[in-house]
């Protein structure tokens, strides 16, 4: 084993070539340098450098330790000022917790603002449904979450970073979509609906209830995620009822019209996270959705 003072010093005299030289350089007399590796050579078992009249060169060995040394070295020196940063909340990883939907608007802009506001902050990805966001704020498995209310845990906190209408996603030739009008929502008593899965996206599968009669006969098909909706109702097996965000989608044989009437705040995401969390990262980026707009 060696210690970083002898790292420090036989850098010095490999850079250097000169037992001498190295020594002004490192403010110390020539004995007490030459003892140093002297000592380091024994504790390796190798010959690192080879003595001269005028100087010293380095051995085959010297050559590569002198490279793992400077690696060591300037890792030490950055280690104090990595580890300031990371308490400062300036470097680190925040794990972020999204819905499938909050990816077409919401996502790509916050991760934008996030790396010009603190480029040393590293977001981790991870998709998932809200009702699993926030059993993963409770583990511990992600420390951000971009979900859907209502957030039934003790702790959690949150900012809003969203509100829009709901649309609804129609067949491209069906003759609601060639009148190309906003559709009143009595309209859709009549359609085959696309419905949200009340047991694995609940949020949705509410919003949809309190805004139009949805007749169990007329349900063709359940799903938990909007892009599902939207495709099902391209390929021309109901209409459904999506975030207005979902409009942004590039899916063939699908028309998004107004729904008439709809609030325009009435979907909502939220970032939520837990008070508790000692992660500086997360903090920093929980500051910056109360500054920025999405």
């Amino acid at each position: 084993m060696f210690t970083l003072t002898q790292a420090r010093a036989f850098i010095a005299v490999a850079e250097e070539l000169h037992f001498g030289h190295a020594a002004d350089r490192l403010h110390m007399t020539q004995p007490p340098l030459s003892r140093q590796i002297q000592k380091l050579e024994k504790s390796l078992g190798l010959k690192l450098l080879l003595r001269h009249p005028r100087g010293v060169s380095l051995t085959a060995a010297g050559e590569a330790f002198l490279l793992e040394c400077r690696q060591l070295v300037a890792q030490a020196e950055q280690a104090p000022r990595r580890a300031r940063l990371i308490a400062s909340g300036q470097v680190g990883v925040v794990r972020l917790g999204y819905t499938a939907a909050s990816a077409y608007r919401v996502l790509g802009s916050l991760l934008t603002q996030i790396k010009e506001a603190f480029p040393g902050i590293t977001v981790e990805l991870h998709e998932m449904v809200s009702a699993r966001q926030l059993e993963s704020l409770r583990s511990g498995s992600i420390d951000m979450g971009l979900t859907r209310p209502p957030f039934h845990l003790e702790g959690v906190e949150s900012n809003m970073v969203l509100t829009e209408s709901l649309i609804v996603a129609v067949p491209s030739k069906h003759p609601l979509a060639v009148r190309g009008q906003p559709i009143p929502p009595e309209e859709l008593q009549g359609e085959q609906i696309l419905m949200y899965s009340h047991g694995q996206a609940r949020y949705f599968h509410d919003l949809v209830v309190g805004l139009i009669d949805v007749r169990p006969e007329k349900v063709s098909h359940t799903a938990s995620q909007v892009l599902t909706l939207v495709a099902l109702s391209a390929a021309g097996h109901g209409l459904s009822l999506v975030p207005e965000s979902a409009g942004q989608l590039s899916i063939p044989g699908v028309t998004f019209l107004p729904l008439r009437n709809a609030p325009s705040d009435l979907v909502q995401l939220h970032a939520t996270w837990l008070s508790s969390s000692t992660n500086p990262a997360l903090h920093k980026v929980a500051g910056l959705l109360q500054e920025i707009s999405l």
